[in-house]
């Protein structure tokens, strides 16, 4: 009988998983490279071997994160069998999720990092350019669908998404949810007009 091999990740993933649950436990102040390796089982060393520095690690921890997130995205966008709303509804409980996870805080970070940092700020602007041009084929379906945006292009009105998810992770970031200010749960009503759309177009 052959014996069946399981090939171990690479370190470097070992790690950016590592650096996941840490920052999911620890958040992005208590990120430390000391307990990353520790929860990943190798040497402090390798993190400095493969990612350089701790800013190496978060951006590529970001990187890897982003890119997870966006595939998860474009299978939800991609399920036709959804509609609009519903995709919606969905996006904003993603968002609920990825504030658990760390993701919102490491991308509000690194968007201050990048003010005065040309690196980060590449790395992000790549990263928030990936989620545009997401949106941008949403709006174009829904264009399509319920017979146009408005005065609004399909460019502006993903524009105008993204900048309220990222508006949104701030405010919420800051505490203002907890001072009474609606930060998710106006995203979410969002999602009721675009039903209210769909339901006039269902009856005409």
């Amino acid at each position: 009988m052959a014996r069946v091999v399981t090939k171990k990740p690479e370190t470097s993933t070992t790690l950016l998983e590592a650096a996941k649950k840490i920052l999911r436990q620890n958040g992005y102040a208590g990120l430390s490279t000391r307990d990353v390796a520790a929860a990943a089982g190798v040497p402090l060393s390798q993190i400095h071997y493969h990612f350089g520095s701790k800013q190496g690690l978060l951006l590529a921890l970001f990187k890897y994160q982003n890119a997870q997130l966006l595939d998860r995205q474009n299978a939800l966008f991609g399920n036709t069998s959804l509609k609009v709303s519903e995709q919606w509804d969905k996006a904003c409980d993603y968002l609920d999720e990825d504030i658990s996870s760390g993701y919102v805080r490491v991308l509000q970070e690194l968007s201050a990092a990048g003010w005065s940092d040309a690196e980060v700020a590449k790395v992000v602007r790549d990263a928030i350019k990936g989620w545009i041009d997401l949106i941008v084929v949403v709006s174009k379906r829904a264009e399509q669908e319920l017979g146009g945006l408005g005065p609004f292009s399909a460019e502006e009105v993903a524009a105008l998404v993204a900048n309220a998810f990222i508006g949104a992770e701030s405010h919420y970031l800051l505490g203002l949810e907890r001072r009474g200010v609606p930060v998710r749960q106006g995203l979410r009503r969002f999602g009721d007009l675009i039903r209210i759309a769909e339901n006039t177009l269902a009856n005409r």
